[in-house]
């Protein structure tokens, strides 16, 4: 048998040996089976890479304003007029109906609003403003969720009985009430750079009213983790606690973190808009997708496309994350087979 092995290994060409155990998941790193098993999941890739677009979009929004359609997100034009067809027309009726879109990338391409804006224009940029809100969102709730449920679990006793009441308080409290009542505190005490008008300020309250969704699955892996062998061995070093907790128990929590990214990238964009779409949120002149669809509701349904636009971004914007969340859910979970 171990001749037939032998001859059978001599057989293959240059490199066949390599790729043969590179195929059965032989010596591959975590990471690089992960790319594999998400590479092969084609629905996921699609829409991450719709997302991608989605951002990209986005932030060329300043090209398009200025270079394309030569106006600007707040840039009112109640009285003016633009020719379509070859006929001048209003651009907000005197029933104070605005235009829809012209199809035309230089002049309205998704019409206007009730105050003559241009939605094109003020969905890229209420898209930038969402997306820069909801990612400064994510990573306040990653780093100080992921801070929390470490010391939590690795501590136990006092720590943990303290972190995880808090969390609890927070946790009793449904999202978008506690964000407008967070929101508004923010928003009428104006505390230094958390005014009316700053996007920090809403990240901040879409940030923190999602922290204890990541304490408690962090604080679940680290009790687990601690009784492992590999923290005994640390702690036989005389490894200290901190670099027990952040050099030893935050690499094996990487795959957990990294599925968490997108959902709450998802879910503070989803929450951002709610609060924008309350009064709660970014506050004018600032623009998002939620304060879009708010706006619109004045000159809905007669111009439904005021609240179509900013509504199909932001629902193709979510659904895209979510699926590529779960599709690098799935590529990252151990008990997942590579289809050879």
């Amino acid at each position: 048998m171990s001749a037939l092995r032998a001859e059978t290994a001599a057989d293959q060409p240059s490199g066949g040996i390599e790729d043969a155990a590179a195929a059965a998941g032989v010596g591959i790193g975590v990471y690089a089976l992960a790319w594999r098993r998400l590479r092969r999941n084609r629905v996921s890739m699609f829409f991450g890479v719709v997302f991608l677009l989605m951002v990209v979009l986005c932030l060329l929004a300043p090209v398009y304003s200025n270079d394309i359609a030569h106006i600007g997100p707040n840039t009112e034009n109640v009285t003016g007029t633009i020719t379509i067809g070859g006929k001048q027309v209003f651009i907000v009726s005197e029933l104070g109906i605005p235009i829809g879109p012209t199809w035309n990338f230089s002049h309205f391409f998704l019409g206007a609003d009730g105050n003559g804006r241009d939605v094109a224009v003020r969905a890229l940029f209420g898209g930038r403003a969402s997306l820069e809100i909801g990612l400064v969102a994510m990573l306040i709730t990653i780093i100080f969720g992921t801070i929390l449920g470490i010391i939590a679990g690795f501590y136990r006793g006092f720590a943990d009985g303290l972190i995880s009441r808090v969390m609890d308080v927070i946790w009793a409290y449904p999202a978008v009430l506690l964000g407008i009542t967070l929101a508004t505190v923010l928003n009428v005490r104006g505390l230094g750079p958390f005014h009316s008008t700053s996007l920090m300020s809403t990240a901040l309250v879409v940030g923190f009213v999602y922290i204890p969704y990541i304490v408690r699955p962090v604080r679940a892996q680290v009790l687990s983790l601690r009784e492992r062998e590999f923290v005994d061995a640390a702690r036989q070093q005389g490894l200290s606690n901190f670099r027990i907790m952040f050099s030893e128990l935050l690499p094996n929590l990487s795959s957990t973190i990294v599925v968490f990214i997108p959902l709450m990238l998802a879910n503070a964009i989803i929450l951002e808009a709610a609060l924008s779409y309350l009064g709660a949120g970014v506050q004018p002149p600032n623009s998002t997708w939620g304060t879009m669809i708010q706006a619109g509701l004045n000159t809905f349904p007669a111009a439904i496309h005021t609240v179509a636009v900013p509504g199909i971004m932001l629902v193709l914007t979510v659904m895209s994350v979510n699926i590529f969340g779960d599709g690098l859910r799935d590529a990252l979970d151990p008990r997942s087979k590579v289809k050879v």
